[in-house]
């Protein structure tokens, strides 16, 4: 990301203040550089950057790429424009305290004073059993199940939950119900385990496997099963949780962890704002805090520690930024924040039912990014104007076996009937050794990025793709649903998958099964399939560009790797210049092209695109009013705000 600033440091970045800057760069794990005319120097070394000799007004370009640039770029713009940057201790509290990195996770400035909780962790007791002993403790850990899902049951009744609230329990609700789960942790009570410690090896290993996928959406998952396992534990130990229902109104949460299910609990109105130490953008208690409004800060790690004994504090769930113990000018500064943020969002609010429409007549539909049916209402409230890629990974990895056709047919007729009569494109399976399944196995790859995944996989195992076809095909009646196909390389592969799909329609019409044909269209996400476009339209309803994965294959960067995140740059020409071919490919068989990578959210580059010709933008549901609003003023719309 990339911004030009005016530098407002008094007296410009010299030896004090360049100090500063670069110790608050270096708590983000991006790169950064900064530029002043022709020279660019690391904002990461204090002699290089005092070697550009940056004064007071100058202009200089700021530059961050990788995982936390958004973050790391609004803070240190944040400390460039401000006058009183670099002064000495005391007499000014501008940035977050050094070291302290962060997850922005939920939009929002809150000023509060801080509610600490810390529940006491779970020990294990270490006991080895005897064989007598092992039917009691089987029957204990089976007790503390139903007791969590009862307690959760009615948890999910509370009439002020939303529906994306209640969904969010249900699904904890399968997950402390999960059979495999519990068979794994009846086997180590037969391998001596107590129940508790059964307990806490089991979640404790399924969560690290959740850990180590490369999907954002999958990591995440980790922390639903940790949380709910504690559940669990504290159950079979007779004990309930601390909870947060003695909160005082307008405090700030700061906590190592909050389950989901313990947030759903407590009285969300009264929330000012919430940290943690784990978590992330995915995660259910981020999808809660944005669902309410409720500014949160997660992924602090060790960070907390630095929190846990605070009284009061200054965040910014949009930038991250933390200041414990502000001072009356920082106090004063945020309640200005807090009320300028408010007349944004009553300014975005003109945009959730805008259909942006460009001078020709060209409708412009700006879609959600999703992982699962709870974020429906999450993007229902952004304005979504339908799905533009509903992941199905996560439908599969939350299943400790292949989710059913009837599983999935439950779950894609909820998405396309809460949509319509806009489309909902659904990407078929996505899966690799990176990020495995129960029911596939894998072989082991040196690189599975390039591997045995996608339609690769699909179309090798019928018995895995089949169900999920069958039920899209079913689902089809319920709403307007889109496919496409992941990792596609060649027009051959999508004959194969029509081929596979009139079998099971076949299947379907000879059953009496009741479903309707959809469009199929390519996820354009490999360099073959960019080169091969105009073939590839021939045989597809829709393109779909993901950029996120289409960048790295063009520049040979794993985006995972922090080392090449400043190769991997969606503005690269090459890069450009692959969407723009694309894009030329589609208009050229009369097919609509759409982006579903995160670069559709940047509002500087979406003018470009809708240049290039595209018609679909989808991204997360918290990037959509900015979106629209960034369309309406591109195309001169008239708002009534």
């Amino acid at each position: 990301m990339e911004r030009k600033i005016i530098v407002r440091v008094r007296d410009g970045l010299h030896a004090r203040p360049a100090t500063r800057f670069v110790k608050l760069a270096k708590s983000f794990a991006c790169d950064i550089e900064i530029t002043k005319g022709a020279k660019t120097a690391s904002a990461k070394s204090a002699v290089k950057l005092m070697l550009l000799s940056v004064m007071e007004n100058d202009e200089v370009d700021l530059k961050t790429t990788g995982e936390d640039e958004a973050t790391a770029l609004e803070q240190l713009a944040n400390y460039l424009q401000d006058p009183q940057a670099g002064l000495d201790d005391g007499e000014s509290q501008a940035v977050a305290p050094a070291g302290l990195k962060a997850v922005a996770a939920s939009e929002g400035i809150g000023l509060g004073p801080v509610f600490a909780y810390f529940p006491e962790p779970i020990a294990p007791d270490n006991r080895v059993i005897s064989a007598a002993e092992q039917a009691e403790e089987v029957h204990k850990l089976n007790v503390a199940v139903v007791t969590v899902r009862q307690r959760m049951k009615r948890g999910a009744e509370d009439k002020s939950l939303s529906p994306a609230d209640r969904a969010i329990i249900a699904a904890l609700s399968e997950i402390a119900g999960d059979e495999a789960m519990q068979s794994e942790m009846a086997e180590a009570i037969a391998g001596g385990a107590s129940a508790l410690n059964a307990i806490l090896q089991v979640s404790s290993r399924t969560a690290d496997e959740f850990s180590k996928m490369g999907d954002t959406y999958l990591k995440a998952r980790a922390d639903d099963i940790r949380s709910v396992a504690r559940q669990i534990a504290l159950a079979v130990q007779g004990k309930v949780d601390a909870d947060l229902s003695n909160i005082p109104f307008g405090s700030i949460i700061v906590a190592d962890d909050v389950g989901a299910f313990e947030f759903t609990r407590a009285p969300l109105k009264k929330i000012a704002g919430l940290v943690c130490a784990k978590g992330s953008t995915t995660s259910h208690i981020a999808i809660i805090a944005r669902t309410h409004g409720i500014p949160a800060i997660l992924g602090l790690g060790e960070g907390i520690e630095k929190l846990r004994n605070a009284k009061y504090l200054a965040m910014d769930g949009k930038t991250g930024q933390l200041i414990p113990e502000p001072d009356a000018a920082t106090k004063a500064e945020f309640e200005q924040r807090q009320k300028q943020a408010q007349s944004e969002r009553e300014a975005l609010k003109a945009y959730l039912s805008f259909y942006p429409t460009k001078k020709d007549g060209t409708k412009i539909e700006v879609a959600a990014n999703i992982g699962s049916a709870d974020e429906i209402d999450v993007a229902l409230a952004a304005g979504a104007m339908g799905v533009g890629l509903f992941r199905t990974e996560l439908l599969f990895m939350q299943h400790r076996e292949l989710p059913s056709e009837e599983i999935q047919f439950a779950v894609y007729s909820k998405i396309a009937e809460a949509f319509k009569p806009h489309s909902v494109i659904v990407r078929t399976l996505d899966i690799g050794g990176d990020k495995p399944v129960a029911g596939i196995e894998f072989p082991y790859e040196e690189n599975p990025f390039l591997g045995w995944r996608g339609v690769r996989m699909c179309l090798d195992r019928p018995d895995v793709f089949k169900p999920q076809l069958r039920a899209l095909l079913r689902a089809a009646i319920h709403g307007n649903i889109k496919v496409m196909v992941p990792m596609i390389v060649d027009a051959g592969e999508v004959r194969a998958v029509k081929a596979l799909i009139k079998i099971c329609a076949d299947e379907l019409r000879a059953e009496g099964q009741a479903f309707a044909a959809f469009p199929l269209g390519v996820m354009i996400e490999t360099p073959a399939a960019v080169f091969a476009a105009d073939e590839l339209a021939k045989e597809s309803a829709f393109f779909s560009i993901g950029t996120n994965d289409l960048t790295q294959y063009v520049m040979a960067a794993d985006r995972l790797n922090a080392k090449l995140a400043k190769l991997y740059d969606v503005t690269h020409p090459a890069v450009m210049r692959a969407i723009a071919m694309t894009v030329e490919a589609g208009r050229k068989a009369g097919i609509m092209v759409g982006m579903c990578g995160e670069a559709a959210s940047r509002v500087d580059l979406i003018p470009k695109f809708i240049d290039m010709g595209l018609t679909e933008l989808s991204m997360s549901p918290a990037s959509i009013p900015r979106a629209k609003a960034t369309l309406a003023k591109l195309f001169e719309s008239d708002i009534e705000l």
